[in-house]
């Protein structure tokens, strides 16, 4: 039996770019496509309803609060009909939806329980990363090995997890802390993780973290303050 598998693809004015993500989903291996509109001011929505996406809305802005608006959306399926394995990826057309085989592989065939796909494994389109984020990305792995025994080379938005463990890690974060206190409770819960190799691109639109300082400087302040705090 193939497992049940959903897709979370939290959104914030992807018009552009939302269409085309879910038109290269491989859809024979999943069930439900689920994109939170994260108070989006375009034609998000709209669009991702038109490719046969389940569009749920979330009012309080963050990657994290859409993230979790998906999930609260999940949460409510009867039992029997919750999903398997829950793929998060972004709605900017950045991943490559097409690699999610090769992402949900190591949790189907080897019993691992969090996949990481990771950027820095896979092929990186010049100008995909800005610099500040590639610096950023060795310096919350290094600590994340340091301080919590376990090597990941990304933090990277295209993911996979179980389900069940997933409820177990009790994700809280509203914003910029999403993808790290997933990756540090995972270590801290003892999950079995690993990282498969996957290619990025340049998005489609200006990125909401690293396309401006401020964004920037609150998603390092943000990762940096959870690998920390998660000690404690």
């Amino acid at each position: 039996m193939y497992p049940i598998i959903d897709v979370v693809i939290p959104a914030y004015n992807e018009e552009r770019s939302i269409g085309l993500v879910l038109a290269e989903i491989p859809r024979k291996w999943v069930r439900e496509v689920v994109v939170c509109d994260n108070a989006s001011t375009d034609r998000t929505a709209e669009v991702a309803e038109a490719a046969g996406a389940t569009v749920v809305y979330e009012a309080r802005p963050g990657y994290g609060s859409a993230c979790l608006r998906a999930l609260a959306y999940l949460a409510k399926k009867p039992e029997g009909e919750k999903p398997d394995i829950v793929v998060f990826m972004d709605g900017d057309h950045s991943d490559y939806p097409e690699q999610l085989p090769e992402l949900v592989r190591p949790i189907i065939e080897e019993g691992v329980e969090l996949v990481i796909g990771s950027r820095a494994l896979g092929h990186l389109e010049r100008g995909a990363m800005e610099p500040q984020q590639i610096f950023g990305n060795w310096l919350a792995t290094t600590l994340i090995r340091l301080f919590y025994g376990c090597k990941f080379t990304d933090l990277g938005p295209f993911r996979a997890i179980r389900y069940d463990k997933l409820l177990e890690l009790d994700m809280c974060d509203p914003d910029y802390g999403w993808t790290v206190e997933m990756q540090v409770k995972a270590a801290k819960e003892g999950l079995i993780c690993t990282e498969v190799p996957v290619n990025y691109r340049r998005r489609i639109g200006v990125s909401k973290v690293s396309g401006t300082i401020r964004g920037t400087f609150m998603a390092g302040y943000k990762i940096l303050w959870t690998i920390f705090k998660e000690m404690f």
